[in-house]
């Protein structure tokens, strides 16, 4: 928890989210228990998947075909685990995602069907960390980089695409809430110990980037405590949050 930002305690339940990831199982790692804990209040929760994850393998049996569509199910399957009630599916390759016009265009094109009060992605700004020995996935960052710009200003603007207005009746649309996963850097907790187990789930769906479910779920659970630890809860996400002035 960096000592720069101060928490916001302001609990969040939404009528409806929409999380946007680059990769099928991003949003699994990064938000699933805040989803499983929303969807059971309430909130209706969609996802968009920009990227169709036909890299992320080292089975050489697999064409990228056949991966790209192995992931999908198990997105899909991830999915209904939570109770999320759609997965809007984009078709980029994996490891080529950039932050370029189409690419918000079919963001935006999804948040004004949806009209998501909050919006999860990652961080965009986090490349590297040198504590953790770790590079940001190129298509993370393009992911997260599209979304804001998309959030804002893209999918208020009516003039901004507007062909989704005069040809697929899409207005534009204001989103409330902007919560972004960064490894470091936390504003905003979610109490998840009622989920997690859900989350679990969630992610043992994904068995293709998932060998070994049992090392899995001892690093998720160990990363949810340290978390939590931050707010005083047992498992816990983080985010930063920013709720976005109404112009």
């Amino acid at each position: 928890m960096a000592e720069d930002l101060e928490i916001i305690k302001t609990e969040l339940k939404p009528a409806v989210a929409l999380g946007i990831a680059a990769h099928p199982d991003d949003l699994e790692f990064g938000i699933a228990g805040t989803v499983a804990k929303w969807v059971s209040q309430g909130t209706v929760v969609y996802y968009l998947i920009l990227t169709n994850g036909n890299k992320g393998s080292a089975d050489r049996t697999l064409t990228a075909d056949q991966l790209r569509d192995i992931r999908q199910e198990e997105q899909k399957a991830a999915a209904k685990e939570l109770g999320v009630k759609r997965v809007f599916f984009c078709d980029y390759d994996d490891g080529m995602l950039t932050v370029s016009p189409e690419v918000k265009k079919d963001i935006v094109r999804v948040i004004r069907q949806v009209k998501p009060e909050v919006v999860l992605t990652i961080d965009p700004t986090v490349v590297y960390s040198l504590v953790r020995g770790f590079i940001n996935h190129t298509d993370h960052r393009a992911a997260g980089q599209s979304t804001i710009d998309a959030v804002f200003p893209l999918a208020r603007d009516y003039l901004s695409f507007p062909d989704l207005l005069s040809q697929e009746g899409l207005e534009p649309h204001k989103v409330s809430t902007l919560l972004l996963t960064n490894f470091d850097r936390h504003n905003f907790y979610v109490d998840i110990s009622s989920t997690i187990d859900t989350k679990l789930r969630a992610l043992a769906m994904h068995s293709s980037q998932i060998p070994n479910m049992a090392e899995a779920e001892k690093w998720v659970k160990l990363m949810a405590t340290r978390i939590g630890k931050g707010a005083g809860l047992s498992f816990a996400e983080a985010f930063i949050r920013l709720d976005i002035e109404r112009r």
